[in-house]
């Protein structure tokens, strides 16, 4: 049997969402409750590692999207946060859904949070993968992350370094495993980000960072229930900016993974699985 007939995820076909002057492109995996996924920078459809997802698909109807003017979408990626978190109620709307899980991976998890905070009524939970809190934070990206992000092509040495623990060896091993199993789709493939867009990222980044949404302070008062799932060391979004939060922010669960780093549900696919799954099934209680 062929890996993308084993793979819900690696079989999914993509498919366009027809909107007032752009098109997004998306893929839906599996059945159940929706689960729409906000992606990390530079990320595009074949970005998500197909165990964490397959695993995803098998409760839940999981939707990932290209923000507009990346990947397969079209228009232009816009440099205002909430402009950007636009895209997941357009999606919404064009799928019929009013309520729905919504989850984030590092860019994404602003992209999440922005669109949790500007349309409360339609999330039910917040699922947040290597991501921080809105407004100023004591602890920064790396620059390490930064000049690796910034080749054209990311490698497995890069891999590692961006969503991994480098010094650990387990960590490098499943970064290897989760490296070729995102490799593993070989057609209907979307298209790498261009450097030309990258700096529309770091806009809707700065944006965030400002917190001219007040997003910080409305997602502690919406009572939308929160889950932060963190590596212990993320160059990106330091683990330590949400522990300030705890105690403040009744709404926060965090969950740490140890010598892990900007992507734990790569290293850890089927344990952060049972981490959602756990945490959405207790919510709904």
């Amino acid at each position: 049997m062929k890996e993308d007939q084993m793979s819900p995820t690696l079989s999914a076909r993509t498919k366009y969402a027809e909107l007032s002057g752009r098109k997004l492109a998306y893929r839906v995996i599996g059945k159940g409750a929706p689960l729409i996924l906000c992606n990390r920078f530079r990320g595009i459809l074949d970005s998500w590692d197909p165990a964490f997802i397959d695993k995803l698909s098998g409760q839940y109807q999981v939707i990932l999207f290209d923000y507009s003017g990346v990947g397969l979408s079209t228009g232009v990626l816009p440099l205002k946060i909430a402009t950007v978190a636009e895209d997941v109620k357009d999606l919404a709307a064009y799928l019929k859904l009013s309520h729905f899980i919504l989850g984030g991976w590092s860019y994404g998890g602003a992209v999440a949070q922005t669109f949790a905070v500007n349309h409360p009524d339609m999330v039910s939970l917040l699922i947040l993968i290597g991501t921080g809190p809105a407004g100023a934070n004591d602890h920064q990206l790396s620059p390490l992350f930064l000049e690796t992000a910034s080749h054209v092509v990311n490698d497995l040495k890069d891999f590692e370094i961006l969503f991994f623990e480098p010094a650990s060896a387990f960590s490098r091993q499943k970064a290897k495993e989760s490296f070729d199993r995102i490799a593993l789709r070989k057609k209907d493939l979307d298209i790498p980000v261009p450097p030309a867009v990258w700096s529309r990222y770091s806009y809707g980044a700065a944006d965030y960072r400002t917190d001219a949404n007040n997003t910080r302070e409305k997602l502690s008062n919406l009572g939308i229930p929160v889950l932060a799932l963190c590596g212990d060391h993320d160059i990106s979004f330091p683990v330590e900016n949400w522990y300030n939060l705890s105690g403040k922010m009744a709404n926060l669960f965090i969950n740490v993974y140890p010598s892990a780093g900007h992507a734990p549900q790569d290293q850890y696919p089927f344990l952060s699985f049972e981490l959602i799954h756990a945490f959405i099934r207790q919510q709904r209680k």
